[in-house]
């Protein structure tokens, strides 16, 4: 495949790719770089583990999230990151309620099953002590059964809306403490426990379209193709739930190689900010920065805005953050230039547009050597809003890109 197939891909599966990585992928088979990316992976990570002690609630929060971000610009297999994100905004948990330990075990629970068995993970969320004081369950009781679980289980995780009743929820809430008590759940009737209303809800066709619709808006457009759906869904239900091959052949659908469907998406913060980073090749040794950056954009790790998590797509752009997102960048690319992103952030943004000032901008490994036209076709998905001299110095071709409208898309 070509230079800009091979863009398109590690742009929708990762964080972003620099002209190098983008290489590589492009002197393989497609089905091949798609076998690559979804090869075994890690349970763990590249970054140690955060240091607990002695630390107060708010300094293990702040901790955990920066960890996270040291990890996603640090990982050598960023669609694992890419998908351990992607079960922390479906299985939503926050750092506003729930402890930093626990919810550091949910997010490596999420790494080990980034594209396991989602049957599996279904089950060990149910279990997950992060769920568990998130939605209250540690409250629920025979007498007094909470439905908090039941109610996002059928609403957000597996079903959806209009697919269950409110006798439903309530039946789910009994088993799940445990009543012994006969329970009619999606129109059937037994003894039911917690494990028996997972594999009914497990059985129901819906569960698997809705997780595959999610993957699609995710990966390939924010308008799910019903009969790609309807396709996907079955080979992830009769692989037993298993993730690898309905990631595989999503990857591999026409749909998501279509040219028409590049830059169509909007990058989330994290994809922005993360991406960014490791384009320009910027050493980041404080997370503050970032975290912050991330905070004001609207997407800061552990802190979903509630239990239906970022609900992103052109959620992202609203007149306030493509300004911010601008002034973003503009720090990003003028850190380049003052060393770090912290120095960066204690200057004052000039008035005058970097893309004037493109000749100070100081590249990265990530990017020196390469020229102009090569620089435009790693940092935009489609031809620039705004004119984009591919001539100019290289610095000057990487401000005018990454403040183009069109980099904001992947």
């Amino acid at each position: 495949m070509g230079f800009d197939e091979a863009r398109h891909l590690l742009s929708r599966a990762t964080f972003g790719a620099a002209p190098n990585e983008i290489r590589v992928v492009a002197a393989m088979g497609y089905e091949a770089a798609v076998d690559r990316l979804l090869g075994a992976w890690r349970g763990d990570t590249v970054t140690a583990p955060p240091d607990w002690a002695l630390a107060s609630e708010e300094q293990l929060g702040r901790a955990l999230c920066h960890w996270w971000i040291e990890e996603m610009l640090a990982t050598d297999q960023p669609l694992v990151e890419r998908m351990t994100l992607f079960w922390h905004n479906h299985f939503t948990s926050s750092l506003d309620k729930v402890p930093a330990p626990a919810l550091y075990r949910q997010n490596t629970l999420f790494r080990r099953e980034a594209f396991g068995n989602f049957a599996w993970l279904l089950k060990a969320v149910a279990r997950d002590p992060a769920m568990l004081i998130y939605l209250d369950g540690a409250l629920s009781a025979a007498r007094q059964p909470n439905e908090n679980f039941a109610r996002e289980l059928l609403e957000l995780f597996t079903l959806g809306e209009g697919h269950y009743g409110e006798a439903d929820v309530r039946s789910a809430a009994r088993a799940f403490v445990q009543d012994s008590g006969q329970k009619t759940f999606l129109g059937q009737t037994g003894h039911f426990d917690g494990d028996d209303i997972l594999d009914i809800v497990l059985g129901h066709p819906r569960t698997a379209e809705r997780v595959c619709e999610k993957l699609w808006r995710e990966f390939v457009s924010l308008t799910p193709d019903p009969a790609e759906i309807t396709r996907l869904a079955a080979i992830l239900r009769d692989g037993g739930y298993e993730m690898k091959p309905v990631l595989r052949a999503m990857f591999l659908s026409p749909a998501f190689r279509d040219p028409a469907n590049r830059g169509t998406l909007i990058k989330s913060p994290v994809e922005l900010l993360v991406g960014s980073v490791h384009l320009l090749g910027l050493p980041v040794p404080d997370k503050t920065p970032i975290a912050r950056m991330l905070q004001d954009l609207g997407q800061l790790p552990f802190f979903p805005p509630d239990v239906r998590g970022w609900p992103g797509g052109e959620s992202w752009i609203t007149t306030y953050t493509l300004l911010l997102r601008q002034q973003v960048l503009h720090r990003m690319i003028e850190a380049t230039t003052v060393a770090s992103m912290d120095n960066a952030m204690k200057r004052p943004v000039e008035g005058r547009s970097l893309r004037d000032a493109g000749n100070e901008v100081a590249l990265g490994p990530t990017l020196a050597g390469i020229d102009g036209a090569e620089l435009m076709r790693t940092l935009l998905p489609r031809q620039p809003i705004d004119r984009v001299d591919a001539d100019g110095t290289p610095g000057a071709v990487v401000a005018a890109a990454m403040l183009d409208p069109v980099y904001q898309l992947k």
